[in-house]
């Protein structure tokens, strides 16, 4: 998307494998260290104005963007998150955190949740994608759905359908939820938990 930045003279250089493999390093260590990145970016666009075929203003693509700098946000759990998912466990239910989030983050904010209590449970089966849980076969899902503690880079698609296969293995299943986006697990689920007005609309 950005093939060139400023470099530490303010000068505008190309970017090249090099450069690309570093800031991929600086936005993973960002996602470890619980930080969402955010990357601004900039682009001489044409003076004239372009129009598409329904009226609107061609803004034009992010491809050939010139990298400005990367900035990371602390989002940090709420006071007495730990301590409730910590009674969830001692009371015998079994916690799984889907987000949209990349493993890294996911992984990170989980730990920090204490969804991922131990070494073992950064394991491969532990934290997956939702590509790898899609590319399960229906009964292989429904195995692994019992390891899985977090489900990064998810879609509203792949909640429901982890609600279907929790049930199918005999489980009752709780959700939370606090939009539009959640209201088909919310539905699936034995007990729909939803926050905010429009969640509770939803459920």
């Amino acid at each position: 998307m950005c093939t060139s930045y400023y470099n530490a003279s303010r000068h505008v250089e190309d970017m090249d494998d090099n450069h690309i493999m570093t800031v991929e390093q600086i936005i993973e260590g960002m996602a470890t260290s619980r930080l969402r990145c955010i990357a601004f970016a900039s682009k001489e666009l044409p003076a004239e104005e372009q129009m598409n075929d329904q009226g609107y203003k061609v803004v034009g693509k992010e491809e050939g963007s010139t990298l400005l700098g990367l900035v990371g946000l602390k989002d940090p759990c709420r006071p007495g998150v730990k301590m409730a998912v910590q009674d969830f466990w001692n009371a015998g239910v079994k916690i799984k955190m889907i987000t949209g989030d990349d493993v890294f983050t996911a992984k990170a904010i989980a730990t920090e949740c204490g969804i991922l209590k131990t070494y073992e449970d950064m394991s491969s089966e532990a934290v997956i994608e939702d590509v790898q849980f899609l590319n399960y076969t229906p009964q292989v899902r429904r195995e692994k759905v019992e390891e899985i503690c977090v489900m990064a880079r998810s879609s509203p698609s792949d909640k429901p359908l982890m609600v279907q296969c929790l049930k199918e293995g005999g489980h009752v299943v709780a959700v939370t939820g606090d939009g539009t986006n959640d209201a088909p697990a919310l539905i699936k689920a034995d007990i729909g938990i939803s926050m905010r007005i429009q969640g509770t609309e939803v459920a």
